[in-house]
């Protein structure tokens, strides 16, 4: 009997004959088993290595029985939130429920809980008290350290003390999966597993590491904002596995200790990665419930590298998968081109051949491989791009060749970021000009991000005149080619350093390009982030100067309004905006006349005196003038009244 996927129940456990699993595998996702989801992955390396695998997706979490549904597991479990943050998940920046989870069976939101990667754990260590449990996963990757939350809006301490896990993987874990289940299944207690590079483990000071870097305590980062700084740089400059250092961090009693992080999988290592046998599809028993949402976006999509070292400061790839990029070979990813063709679903167009970055493939520079890559805050791009930078498209340019030429493919797309000031690097234009002529689906989405100086240095972006030249030659040769076709950036409002004068230079340089972005978003202050840092500290942590941070709910608002100006919803904000700062001259140019001679009237109205009795034939009109909103969207009327009476 054929078995496409993993044992989701102990029925199908038991009918592949087995009594009991060696694992248990809990995720905060569906079961979808494809490469894009972490989840399988880890299940199926440890299929690879020949151990029992069973997938335990959402459990209910109001109790501890749903982690009993395979029995007593032989070794222990490894847990996951999923492939996206519980939180973000959940929540709008504005800490609003979403009404749907893409991970979730019919895209139903509720179904696991927040914080899921703790509670999970917790439940297990509940139902199998004596059981080892390896937490892993973005979720616990970026919660490792203690971390600013957010939506509670505090600093909480590790997710291992919150937990209560034996050991926290971080990072792409397919390394530390196989030594850590090795280890067990020989018998070896989980607290002795201390020297896995890529985990992290509790200790007390006797036992802490010969040679380490040590950051502030969980204590010292919730009371001092300076110390938090100092302990994100400390974190961020050791997360190479050449040059990174153990790092010690106390918690409440005891001692974090992250190890040096696990070295990225070399391409062959990533190719039997890929050769494994996903079934790219969800777990059947999701069909009745409408799918997995998410499965549209990668289900003839193919991930070629990982890493990034752009190194955004928004960005989370620095301390998940990290800046050095590995990348599959040209036959792997030609092969899985060509098992795409052979699905039922297939309509011959590859959506993506990509990753964090689409167009890296090869390593920043030569001296990573000896040094390390550089701390201190460095980029290799921004502000300016590294001398070392090595800058080559040849390979990737080759690989989609040979993928655009397979049997079936009518299309290659990629719709994964490309990252325009590398691209505008490379003395050979054969790249650019083969992305306009084949790889664009009528829109090309690039991050520029913002426009402002100051906001840029401090997201660790380039400065916009890489973007416009590159904006400038995309349209030349599209023209060339006789082809429609748009770029669509990605910008950002609120980041820290923005200043609403900042964000109506954006809106300026917005009109003045012609650029209507559809797609926008307010910064979202996530954990593991330098922008996060800066958001919660006010400090650069490379620095520790000042940062202005845009924390006023009605600031923020004006600032995302600026960046869709031509809105009428947005003109009341955008008119705010350029008065508060003396930019009234753009009012005529950023706000259209209907909405603007609407505010303009409503502005009026409402710097009307608010009479104290009204009579006669004007009676109604003053209860009118009485309930106009003010311009923080309350309503002045019943305070008015209150006052009359």
């Amino acid at each position: 009997m054929e078995h496409r996927f993993l044992p989701l129940s102990r029925a199908e456990m038991e009918a592949r004959g087995w009594q009991e699993v060696d694992f248990v595998l809990v995720t905060g996702d569906a079961y979808v088993d494809h490469p894009s989801f972490g989840a399988a992955i880890i299940g199926r390396v440890l299929e690879r290595e020949g151990y029992r695998v069973g997938v335990i997706s959402q459990p209910d979490f109001s109790s501890c029985d749903s982690m009993r549904a395979f029995g007593r597991p032989k070794y222990g479990f490894f847990i996951g939130g999923g492939n996206v943050d519980s939180m973000v998940a959940h929540y709008s920046v504005a800490k609003v429920r979403r009404s749907r989870d893409e991970y979730t069976p019919g895209g139903v939101a509720g179904k696991r809980p927040d914080r899921c990667a703790t509670v999970y754990t917790k439940l297990a260590k509940q139902a199998y008290p004596d059981l080892p449990v390896i937490l892993g996963g973005l979720e616990a990757s970026l919660r490792r350290f203690a971390h600013y939350d957010y939506w509670a809006d505090e600093v909480m301490p590790s997710i291992m003390e919150q937990s209560g896990a034996d050991i926290v993987s971080f990072g792409m874990s397919e390394r530390q999966t196989v030594a850590i289940a090795r280890r067990l299944a020989a018998g070896e207690r989980a607290d002795a597993i201390t020297d896995v590079p890529g985990t992290c483990y509790m200790t007390d000071f006797a036992h802490l590491p010969p040679v380490y870097a040590e950051c502030a305590s969980y204590r010292r980062v919730r009371e001092d904002k300076t110390a938090y700084a100092k302990a994100c740089r400390i974190q961020m400059d050791n997360q190479d596995h050449v040059s990174g250092k153990p790092v010690v961090q106390k918690q409440s009693e005891r001692y974090l200790v992250q190890n040096a992080p696990a070295a990225p999988l070399t391409r062959r290592e990533l190719d039997e990665v890929y050769r494994l046998p996903f079934a790219r599809a969800y777990h059947p028993s999701y069909e009745a419930l409408g799918g997995v949402p998410a499965i549209r976006e990668v289900e003839f999509s193919i991930a070629h590298n990982r890493g990034c070292f752009g190194g955004c400061n928004f960005c989370a790839i620095t301390m998940h998968q990290g800046r050095r990029v590995t990348s599959r070979s040209a036959d792997s990813v030609v092969e899985e081109a060509k098992l795409l063709t052979q699905l039922p679903n297939f309509k011959g167009y590859i959506h993506d051949v990509g990753g964090p970055t689409a167009n890296f493939r090869l390593p920043s520079c030569r001296k990573q491989g000896t040094q390390g890559m550089c701390a201190g805050g460095k980029h290799c791009l921004a502000p300016s791009p590294c001398r070392e930078l090595i800058v080559d498209h040849a390979d990737y340019l080759a690989i989609l060749r040979r993928v655009r030429a397979l049997p079936g493919v009518k299309k290659v797309f990629i719709r994964s970021g490309i990252r325009y000031d590398y691209l505008m690097l490379d003395k050979d234009d054969s790249f650019f000009r083969e992305l306009v002529r084949h790889h664009v689906s009528g829109q090309l989405k690039v991050a520029p991000e913002h426009c402002a100086p100051n906001t840029l240095r401090y997201m660790g972006k380039p400065p916009v005149e890489v973007f416009n030249r590159f904006a400038k030659k995309f349209y030349e040769l599209t023209k060339q080619e006789g082809k429609q076709q748009y770029l669509v950036p990605y910008l950002m409002s609120s980041h820290p350093g923005s200043t609403l004068k900042d964000a109506v230079i954006l809106a300026e340089y917005l009109y003045r390009h012609h650029m209507r972005p559809e797609q926008v978003q307010d910064f979202y202050p996530t954990p593991g982030t330098v922008s996060t840092c800066m958001y919660y500290t006010g400090l650069d942590p490379y620095t520790l100067k000042p940062v202005y941070v845009a924390r006023d709910r009605e600031e923020k608002a004006m600032q995302r309004a600026l960046l869709q100006y031509y809105e009428p919803r947005n003109a009341q904000r955008v008119i705010k905006a350029l008065q508060l700062v003396h930019r009234e001259d753009l009012i005529p140019l950023l706000v259209p006349g209907a909405a603007r001679a609407r505010v303009q009237k409503k502005e009026i109205e409402v710097r009307l005196p608010q009479p104290a009795r009204a009579k006669g034939r004007g009676a109604g009109r003053a209860r009118e003038e009485g309930t106009w909103r003010r311009e923080d969207g309350r309503r002045a009327g019943a305070k008015h009244r209150k006052g009359r009476r």
